[in-house]
């Protein structure tokens, strides 16, 4: 096992196409069986579950990526993590195995906390609110019970197991982390079409989800726990969890601030909606946002192959390889955006009759609104990336006003003016365009051209 983070090459970004494209091909293989088997509906309630689990992960409050960036920060030779920027690592330093075995100890005491405090918000809070979904449902209530109570085990589960994925992403390994996912996939997909045939509904998809989630766990915990690194752990002298935490906690706070701005803006549509809208709109919308999902996924490939990267290049002050890193991420972004999103304008509903699908798009007129919307999205997130790998998080306060002003915006284009899904889409559109959509793409281009 090298002790830097690993080389990102040609070979990482392949791989990391190669991962993305296959997640997104066994994606479109599952969505035929979901959208042809299940009614409107049940596709609304799948839209709702994906929504609640997104919610579930804003609970980790920013500490995922705090710790793939700090574990970057030790891989490179760090010997000290502090609450604001970096401590710029000499060049060759070796790695402090007792920061590593102290950062290990305070992730996995945080997120034992995290997981209990998620099963009794889901079992108390979630089941009142999964009661009041029920009765606007007519299908299987006691399938989608069941698929509920799975939901809750498979979020404490996740939860408590959620730094795994940041000690892969944090030493490099693009291709590991990819071949992981792709077997999980393989998984699930393998396994929720088998339930859907034998005449499963959600529990289906839920309980395939749960499975996969648990072998990925697995191997990913083989990846990064080496022999030789467990020895070199159990040789070393930890140091103390709790300072650790003290020192990453300001920021991870930051971005867990930023992440409950950033739900409010993408995500809690669906939640809102759902007290205004039907089901099948809500289906409508949600089969749309999904779908731009996986567009916005396979356009940031290049950002989240390099993430480790852009922590390293901080620490080591290598401002030219960030403007590279910059223009790659941002360019590819907006080709895939405009590729993609053409191809879909003009096939996806031709996709969707060929499945024969019981759920449609939004028509094309709410479409390109959306594509352009989740473009700019997606844009700033990649700029925001790059100011935050300096351990710098300056757009926690905007991003919890756009969040605030989304679900200002959603109660007023819904319960007032009965826009409908237009409403859902505008509000989030509106309240980004106002400020973070430009401020923080600025803010990167003016410091990577003065430096």
């Amino acid at each position: 096992m090298s002790e830097k983070v690993e080389h990102i090459g040609k070979r990482e970004i392949i791989w990391s196409y190669i991962g993305t494209a296959f997640m997104i091909g066994a994606g479109v293989l599952l969505l035929p069986f979901i959208l042809n088997k299940m009614p409107d509906e049940t596709v609304g309630v799948w839209n709702i579950f994906q929504t609640i689990t997104a919610l579930v992960l804003l609970l980790d409050f920013g500490f995922r990526p705090t710790f793939a960036r700090n574990i970057s920060y030790i891989f490179t030779g760090v010997k000290t993590l502090q609450k604001n920027g970096v401590v710029h690592a000499e060049s060759n330093a070796n790695v402090d195995y007792g920061l590593l075995k102290g950062s290990l100890a305070a992730m996995r005491r945080f997120y034992q906390w995290i997981a209990l405090a998620v099963f009794g918000l889901l079992l108390t809070v979630g089941t009142v609110y999964f009661y009041y979904i029920l009765q606007k449902y007519s299908g299987d209530r006691t399938d989608a019970l069941i698929a509920w109570l799975l939901l809750i085990a498979i979020n404490c589960y996740n939860l408590y197991t959620f730094y795994y994925d940041a000690l892969l992403t944090g030493k490099g390994y693009v291709k590991q982390s990819q071949q992981i996912n792709m077997l999980g996939q393989v998984v699930y997909i393998g396994l929720a079409i088998g339930l859907i045939y034998a005449g499963l509904g959600l529990t289906a998809i839920v309980g395939s989800q749960f499975v996969s989630t648990i072998i990925r766990r697995y191997l990913t915990y083989k990846v990064f726990f080496t022999p030789q690194l467990k020895e070199k752990l159990a040789d070393a002298q930890a140091q103390e969890p709790k300072d650790i935490l003290k020192a990453i906690t300001p920021n991870a706070i930051k971005i867990g601030l930023t992440n409950l701005g950033g739900f409010c803006v993408n995500k809690s549509a669906i939640l809102i909606g759902s007290a205004f809208l039907t089901l099948e709109q809500i289906a409508c919308y949600g089969i749309t946002i999904q779908v731009m999902d996986i567009l916005a996924r396979c356009a940031s490939v290049f950002y989240q192959a390099y993430t480790p990267k852009l922590a390293q290049c901080r620490a080591e002050k290598n401002i030219s390889q960030l403007k590279h890193y910059y223009l790659l991420c941002t360019g590819s972004l907006w080709a895939v955006f405009i590729l993609g999103g053409l191809a879909w304008i003009f096939l996806g509903e031709w996709a969707l009759a060929f499945m024969n699908s019981q759920t449609h798009f939004v028509p094309i007129g709410m479409l390109c609104v959306m594509l352009l919307i989740s473009a700019l999205e997606h844009n700033h997130a990649v700029s925001a990336g790059f100011i935050m790998a300096d351990n710098k998080i300056p757009f926690f306060i905007p991003s919890l006003l756009s969040g605030g002003a989304t679900v200002i915006l959603l109660f007023v284009f819904l319960y007032i003016f009965d826009f409908g899904i237009w409403g859902l889409i505008l509000a989030p559109g509106i309240a980004q365009l106002a400020y973070q959509n430009w401020k923080w793409p600025l803010m990167v281009i003016k410091e990577l051209r003065n430096e």
